[in-house]
This record gives structure tokens, C-alpha cells and sequence, in this order.
């Protein structure tokens, strides 16, 4: 019988220990190694447990949660899934945590039922499977950096980007090297509402294009960058003869909203043989399909290596599928990109 993956919780709230404790218990494949209510506690449990995932709240005292898994992350890596409040402090210290190296993040449920209850329980074990697989990379300091000079590109390109666990670092990779008058971007990261507003402030703080969160009826500009909303669809249609978005809550895709996979088949329609899709970091296959697709009409196709990906799983989905034409490091995806979009 396979090992259990063994989760340390480090949280102070009572109550939420007793949750967080019964729901990874209650997984065949998962249990619960210990609890520390407080970082200077999990230290010392960590060196004792030796857990293959850890838990981490946000909100910590004693010492915070971002002091403590900077600590971590310099001292003994591991992987981490932090657990946030939905609250915009809350969002922006999740996404400085995920610099860090934080594998991934689940939201508190916010008391509306069992289903919420239920979908919370879901989420958590899926984040702390992943985490337990994961490759955990290096933290790498945020910083801006000069875009490439300005260059010729085809007219009516379109750049469409999706990722999942591991995402935020590899998008942000990609942005920073791209020039400032790139055909326009548009991003599927599976992130909640709140958190992909902060991820889209915090790109345009760290890269030279203009980067914002998706607006439904928006058209699409070079140099432009538009992240969908949390627990929204964003399309790319054509109307008055340009590229728009269209944002709507229709039915979940592969389980998720924002699905990667209706993105990606929106620009099939209306737009693929002057498009490239690329396909990066994350579990389960959302976007494999959309890919295939977009391929199938015309676009480009890249997908992130595994030995850059955080979980190598919807890249991997698309490439056994044979949707993907160039597969590289996601340091090097960008100047394939601008290659398949310059003017020829």
C-alpha cells in the first residue's frame, strides 16, 4: 500500500485546526502529522515530523506568515500551500507568499453551507496532492526590468496564455520579456475574484506593458495585457472589426471559472491563424483541448517544459496530445513567442 502524504497545519484558530484536520484525514491518501498553532512551534515539529507538505495560514502570531516562509524557503524548502482569507490583504500576501515559493493557495470557506464547505474540502486536498508532487523552485526577488526594444508584428496578432498552480511566476516570467508593443495578451490563471485583480496590479507594477484585469465589451490593444476575472469566462470575440472581450459566469469548464480551455477555443474561432497559445504550469488538462483546437485552425502552439514547470500537468496533457508545436523552458517562451508574431 502506497505511503500517505503526510500534511504539518500551521494554524492558530482552533476551530480551523479541527477542520483543516478532518477534512485531509478523511483522504485515503492523505494524513494529518501534526498541528502547530504558531511558526516558532512548526519549526520545531517540522525538524521532529519531517512532513512532506505543509499547511501554512496567512495570518499568524507571533511571527507572520510571509517572515516565516521566507525563513523556510531559505532553510529547509518544502512545499508549502498557504491558506487565505478572501480579503484583499489577504490576496496580496498570498501572491508576495507564491514568490517565495509557496507551491499553491486555497481561500477559507466563508461560512455559506455545505457546499461551500464541501468545495473548500475538495480544493484543499487537490492543493496539497499537487503540492506534495510539485518541483520546488527557487525563489526568484520581483523585480522590473527593461523591455525589449519595440519591433514589427504581424497584423490582428493575438498572444493566449493559461496556467494553474505555478502560474504566477511563470506569466510573469514571460511578460517581462516581451516588447512594449506586442500584439495583445490575454491570461487564464485559475485564481479566485479579488486575487486575480491584485496579480494583474501587481504584472502591470512589475512589467513595462499596461497589464489589467479583463472588462467585458473592452477592445483589445497592442502593448495591452488582460487577465480574467476570478469566477468569470473571458472570450475573444470580433465586433465592430476588432478583437473584444466578452466576460460572462456560464457553467464551470474541466471545474473551473475562468477555464483555460474557453479562452483558448474563443480564439480558435475568431482569430487563430494570426494567434499563438501557450500552455504553462499546473494539474489536471484544462486548456489541452482549447490548444488542440486552436492548432488545429492555424494558431502557433508552445507549451512550458517539465523540468521548468511547478507541476508539469495540463503542458503535459497537450504535448501527449500532440496539440503543441515548440516545447521549452519558460525563460526562452517569450522570444519564441515574439518570433511566431513578428511581421513577416
Amino acid at each position: 500500500m502506497p505511503e500517505k502524504t503526510r500534511v504539518l497545519i500551521v494554524e492558530d484558530s482552533p476551530i480551523m485546526q479541527q477542520l483543516l484536520t478532518a477534512l485531509i484525514d478523511a483522504q485515503a491518501d492523505l494524513e494529518v502529522a501534526g498541528v502547530a498553532p504558531d511558526p516558532f512551534e512548526a519549526r520545531e515539529r517540522i525538524k521532529i515530523l519531517k512532513p512532506d507538505v505543509l499547511t501554512l495560514d496567512v495570518e499568524m502570531p507571533r511571527m507572520d506568515g510571509i517572515t516565516f516562509l521566507s525563513n523556510l524557503m531559505r532553510l529547509r524548502p518544502m512545499p508549502v500551500v498557504m491558506v487565505s482569507s478572501l480579503t484583499e490583504a489577504n490576496a496580496e500576501t498570498t501572491l508576495r507568499a507564491l514568490e517565495l515559493g509557496a507551491v499553491d493557495f486555497v481561500t477559507k470557506p466563508k461560512g455559506d453551507g455545505s457546499t461551500d464547505l464541501a468545495t473548500f474540502g475538495l480544493q484543499l486536498c487537490e492543493r496539497v496532492r499537487s503540492a506534495a508532487r510539485a518541483e520546488i523552485k527557487p525563489a526568484v526577488p520581483p523585480m522590473r526590468r527593461p523591455a525589449p526594444p519595440p519591433m514589427q508584428f504581424r497584423e490582428g496578432g493575438l498572444i493566449a496564455l493559461g496556467a494553474s498552480t505555478g502560474g504566477t511566476e511563470a506569466i510573469k516570467e514571460i511578460l517581462v520579456r516581451l516588447p512594449t508593443n506586442c500584439p495583445p495578451v490575454v491570461i487564464v490563471q485559475h485564481m479566485p475574484e479579488m486575487f486575480t485583480r491584485m496579480f494583474a496590479k501587481r504584472l502591470d507594477d512589475l512589467c513595462e506593458l499596461t497589464v489589467t484585469e479583463g472588462v467585458d465589451g473592452e477592445a483589445l490593444q497592442n502593448g495591452h495585457v488582460y487577465v480574467a476575472p476570478g469566477n468569470w469566462h473571458m472570450r475573444v470575440v470580433r465586433g465592430g472589426g476588432k478583437l473584444r472581450l466578452r466576460i460572462d459566469q456560464s457553467d464551470p469548464v474541466n471545474r473551473h471559472r475562468p477555464a483555460v480551455d474557453v479562452l483558448f477555443r474563443s480564439v480558435a474561432e475568431c482569430a487563430a491563424r494570426e494567434s499563438a497559445g501557450v500552455l504553462l504550469t499546473g494539474m489536471g488538462r484544462d486548456g489541452a483541448d482549447g490548444l488542440g483546437e486552436m492548432r488545429a485552425a492555424g494558431a502557433m502552439t508552445f507549451a512550458q517544459s517539465g523540468e521548468s514547470c511547478v507541476v508539469f500537468g495540463m503542458p503535459k496533457a497537450a504535448i501527449d496530445a500532440g496539440h503543441v508545436e515548440i516545447v521549452a523552458p519558460v525563460e526562452n517562451l517569450a522570444t519564441h513567442i515574439v518570433d511566431a508574431m513578428k511581421a513577416r
